[in-house]
């Protein structure tokens, strides 16, 4: 289609490359250097979309991320992004762009019906409505909002772009590339510094880009930093949010402005940006003017149609008027005259001014003393209606199908705001401007209120340098600037012209300034309250154009300036971040990384069915072609243990060294039983408590040394385990004479276990005695295993005599086929984790599902590890009387009635009809035939021997079982000590 609205020259486009794209099914053409929004208006496409509230018919309105109103579905399939901003949305050959939140067409969206019954949907209304009767809530109620919520759809398809992480230093950030930006960047890369200049637009200019007569220093200012071997420019950057000392974090659209990615290329690329310095020139934001009608498409800013014009060649419309209450406005009026549209007449609620007197002029009709009282039309604009101010009724009605309205410009503090810059009002500019800096940032340009190009530049200048020399460079020579003259920022105070219909201070989410006094009626008078009662400034441009004239209309509720009631906090982010930017390359396989152990691939070749513990791969157990099912397997090999002897790799346990002459000293502290008196060459049992008094976790700490132990851990908690201990000594205890080193990955570890066990062992170790009586129950010895340097320990988890031999990891699989070929004649088997779980929870020890950050030592049947004398972390709290408790859910065992009933973990323990606990862990026994447990059970001592139901609700079960002691299994330990 022929693009009507299309200048035949000038702007940054290229005429010479026509792109395709299509809007709702119909095909229209762009050119290279379009937005979609811009694209549109070439084709004559005004309806872009609907509100979210009452459906009404919506147009473009800006040319920036302020966008209210044209928020469209990209793409498809897989790729389909809703609430995507057509103005900043970059046309490619081949867009498929899709309008949203409507039933029905766009032309005829059936829920326009909402409109009818605006009087029952003020602000708050869902907090008055959904609340009788009762039962309609999940019925009639929640399904209803859930339909009617969001505006466009995601895809629900796995995403097939990927996104990167990347980080970045420098000594200067520039965050804004229009003419402050860009001379910043010059100034501070001009004293050698390192320097970032992060620009949201695929083009660098700002407003430069209206300006053709500046076009020439636009150009050379780009290409004078792309020769500074230390600046790095980022366009399509958005500087998303201002953190603590000098973080900033920021979003790279890569390739969001092709049809798909190339291979290997992200789509997105999250920046965290640290910096010494940080030169804010981010401009400022048009605002509009509250009047019934404001939102009928064709209504847009006065900057954004000239923005269309001189930027991208389009003319806005064929008949235009301007509502503006400052001079600087006026540049929009000349700029579409210039491009064949008529201007109808210009609408000033001033007496005179300069800019007047240059549009009489100019021809223009000027209306003095006026404000637009309404606007004419249906699903597009048709007219505008003027009367005088403070006349309260309409007037003469201008015919027009576009109305630039400018109520002034706010600058944009929300990354000032945002580092902790308090915001101070400026009376001329009627608006609030940064304050001081409370971070090392300085604002420059239109976003501090030095309006005009040449005013901007000089500052932004100005601020770089300054920037440099705080980072430690030495100034420069002053860089060449720009002369152009700066027109009259300062508005007229008027936000708002009252009169019948709707006039909103949001555009989109339907906010009237009714709803604001209303809110302000009801008690909602704060300006946070008042947000979140009406939604004002919550939508994805988040207050950039009517933020601002909505505080000023409860301002004149509240009777109060506006400076008192001031704006909402500003937070990140700034503009919409897609989720997946958010996440990265941290999804589905790569959420966390994934670690082997040395004897991964020996696992793999022995046809190990794999299972996540934490982030490590470990077996869960070995199939074999004779097994029925997993449940076989898993029980052969438990069997083995108890019954000859199995081998199960062990590595994943955290293991630290903690070393110095302080060493024991720091233990018996973190621990809750005492290892000062741990014998060189033994082991013991240890427990770690949080500081509330609640178990962290437990494992066996050896002493290699008088100043030298080996403390192991669960392996869940490895990584927490050395940054408790690493707090706590530089926090606490700074004084002790102590190192740690978390050695986890040098050492690999299996456990070899069963009545054949020293066997084994015997047979693999040398330079060792492994009897008994030489090696007793919780000694640990250096020894050679198969000639390596290795450590054995006599220690079991699962209940059977057994021995760990710990190597480097290099050698692990050489120890491992050395102690199968040694186990072969005893009948040895490789065992996974669940048959380790199926065995520690026959001998009654607790692991993860126990220790799950809810139980104490008295829960677990370990209060007596407790020590008497002397402290340790968490030994106050867990003294308070809810922690020593007798009738806290105490650890039990548990036994299905009937050998063929399952439990399972997680269910119920009911007694005399009510919850009294739960199942922690359940497994199949070898030992016994039928269904064991593990529990937590209200007074469970008490209920040992008696049978109680474990109920599991959403499966529909309820099992008797029997309450037995949890450790059913040699509980004389005769085994382990054998």
């Amino acid at each position: 289609m022929s693009q009507r609205f299309r200048l035949p020259s000038g702007g940054h486009v290229d005429r010479s490359k026509r792109l395709s794209f299509t809007f709702d099914g119909r095909a229209y053409d762009g050119h290279h250097g379009d937005t979609l929004a811009a694209a549109l208006l070439a084709n004559g496409v005004r309806l872009v979309g609907r509100s979210f509230k009452y459906h009404r018919p919506r147009g473009i309105f800006s040319a920036g991320a302020e966008e209210p109103n044209a928020l469209v579905e990209l793409r498809d399939g897989a790729r389909r992004e809703p609430n995507t901003r057509a103005t900043v949305a970059e046309l490619f050959d081949g867009l498929a762009a899709t309008s949203q939140n409507h039933r029905g067409s766009l032309a005829f969206d059936w829920m326009a019906v909402n409109g009818l019954l605006a009087p029952w949907l003020g602000a708050g209304f869902y907090y008055k409505t959904f609340m009788w009767p009762a039962s309609f809530w999940e019925r009639v109620y929640e399904p209803m909002i859930r339909k009617a919520a969001g505006l466009g759809r995601a895809s629900g398809l796995p995403d097939p772009d990927h996104y990167e992480a990347a980080h970045a230093h420098c000594d200067v950030l520039v965050v804004g590339a229009g003419a402050a930006g860009l001379a910043a960047a010059r100034a501070a890369g001009a004293t050698g510094a390192r320097v970032i200049l992060a620009e949201q637009d695929f083009l660098l200019g700002g407003d430069l880009l209206n300006e053709p007569g500046l076009e020439v220093w636009r150009q050379e200012s780009i290409a004078a930093l792309e020769a500074m071997p230390e600046v790095t420019l980022l366009p399509r950057t958005t500087v998303f949010g201002f953190y603590d000392q000098g973080v900033l974090g920021a979003v790279e659209r890569v390739a969001d402005h092709l049809p798909q990615p190339p291979a290997h290329t992200a789509r997105q690329r999250y920046w965290t940006i640290r910096a010494k310095e940080v030169v804010l020139a981010t401009g400022a934001h048009e605002r509009i003017i509250a009047f019934p009608g404001n939102d009928r498409p064709g209504v847009m800013l006065a900057g954004a149609a000239r923005t269309y014009a001189r930027r991208y060649g389009v003319r806005a419309g064929e008949t235009a008027a301007l509502f503006a209450t400052q001079d600087a406005a006026y540049d929009a009026a000349f700029a579409l005259a210039e491009a064949g549209t008529r201007i109808a007449a210009i609408i000033d609620p001033r007496g005179d001014s300069a800019a007047m007197q240059r549009a009489r002029e100019a021809g223009f009709t000027v209306k003095p003393g006026c404000v637009v009282t309404g606007t004419v039309g249906g699903n597009a604009l048709r007219g505008v209606e003027i009367g005088a101010v403070g006349s309260g009724g309409r007037g003469d009605a201008v015919p027009a199908d576009v109305l630039m309205v400018s109520g002034g410009w706010n600058p944009a503090v929300h990354l000032a705001s945002m580092s902790g810059s308090a915001l101070s009002w400026d009376e001329a500019l009627l608006a609030f401007v940064p304050g001081a800096a409370s971070q090392h940032e300085r604002s420059a340009g239109a976003c501090r209120g030095v309006n005009g190009i040449g005013a901007a530049a000089a500052d932004g200048a100005a601020a770089g340098q300054a920037a440099a020399v705080a980072a430690g460079f030495a100034a420069a020579p002053a860089i060449t600037l720009p002369e152009a003259p700066a027109p009259d920022h300062r508005p007229y105070e008027l936000w708002e012209v009252k009169g019948r219909g709707k006039a909103f201070v949001d555009i989109q989410d339907d906010v009237t300034a009714n709803d604001i006094r209303l809110a302000h009626r009801e008690g909602y008078s704060h300006i946070e309250h008042a947000k979140r009662y009406t939604t004002h400034a919550m939508g994805t441009d988040q207050g950039k154009v009517g933020g601002l004239v909505g505080a000023a209309v409860l301002a004149e509720a509240r009777e109060e300036p506006v400076a008192k009631v001031g704006l909402p906090r500003f937070r990140p982010y700034t503009s919409p971040v897609a989720w997946g930017a958010i996440a990265g390359g941290e999804v589905g396989q790569h959420f966390q990384p994934v670690r082997r152990t040395a004897l991964h691939g020996v696992h793999e070749a022995l046809g190990a069915v794999w299972m996540d513990a934490g982030i490590w791969k470990r077996p869960a157990y070995y199939p074999k072609a004779g097994d029925a099912d997993a449940w076989a397997s898993v029980k052969r090999e438990a069997r083995a243990v108890r019954e000859r002897v199995g081998v199960c790799d062990v590595s994943t346990l955290g293991k630290i060294v903690v070393e110095g002459p302080d060493a024991a000293t720091f233990l018996d502290r973190v621990y809750a039983n005492t290892f000062s008196t741990l014998q060189v060459g033994r082991a013991r049992y240890g427990l770690m408590l949080r500081e509330d008094g609640i178990v962290f976790d437990d494992g066996t700490t050896t002493r290699l040394g008088h100043d030298r132990f080996f403390v192991t851990t669960t392996t869940a908690q490895a990584g927490p385990v050395m940054q408790h201990l690493e707090f706590h000594l530089a926090s606490a205890w700074p004084d002790l004479d102590v190192s740690l080193a978390s050695v986890t990955d040098q050492w690999a570890a299996m456990s070899i276990a069963g009545p054949k066990a020293r066997e084994v062992v015997a047979a693999v170790v040398t330079g060792l005695d492994v009897s008994n009586e030489a090696f007793p129950f919780m000694a640990v010895a250096d020894c050679l295993a198969t000639g390596v340097p290795a450590r054995l320990f006599r220690i079991s988890f699962s209940g059977e005599l057994a021995y760990e031999i710990a190597m480097p990891a290099g050698y692990a699989a050489q120890v491992w086929r050395a102690v199968l070929a040694a186990g072969a004649p005893h009948g040895i088997e490789p065992y996974g984790v669940e048959a380790l779980g199926l065995l520690r929870i026959e001998k009654g020890h607790v692991a993860g599902s126990e220790l799950n950050g809810q139980t104490t030592a008295q829960d677990l049947g370990l209060g007596r590890m407790l020590k008497k004398k002397g402290d340790f972390i968490g030994r106050v709290l867990a003294q308070r009387p809810g922690m020593t408790d007798p009738s806290r859910p105490r650890l039990v065992g548990l036994r299905s009635v009937d050998p063929a009933r399952q439990i399972r973990a997680g269910c119920h323990l009911i007694v005399d009809g009510r919850s009294q606990g739960w199942i922690s862990s359940a497994t199949q026994s070898v030992v016994d035939p039928g269904w064991i447990g593990l529990g937590l059970l209200r007074d469970g001592e008490t209920h040992i021997g008696s049978v109680i139901v474990a109920a599991n609700p959403l499966m529909g079960e309820e099992v008797p079982v029997k309450v037995v002691s949890p450790h059913g299994y040699d509980a004389e330990n005769l085994r382990v000590r054998a």
